[in-house]
């Protein structure tokens, strides 16, 4: 019973890790291309950054249901 618990385990960390590494590069790049529109045309930040905060939160959903089905995994 053990070895299926640390396989629970060992399949949550695999799932979470490769489930949140998609929206960590995507993020990354959310605030690379917003920062770099604001570089380009200062006026228009207060646009740029509500857009932003709103793909930030779309990407980062996705980190979030990563780790629902790890937990899912590790208590099912």
């Amino acid at each position: 019973m053990e070895n299926a618990a640390s396989l629970q385990d060992l399949a949550m960390a695999i799932v979470v890790a490769v489930g949140v590494f998609g929206p960590a590069i995507g993020i990354g790049m959310i605030a690379a291309k917003a920062l770099e529109a604001i570089g380009r045309n200062p006026d228009a930040s207060g646009k740029v950054v509500t857009n932003m905060f709103i793909g930030i939160a779309f990407t980062e959903a996705l980190a979030i249901f990563a780790l629902v089905v790890g937990f899912i995994i590790k208590f099912a």
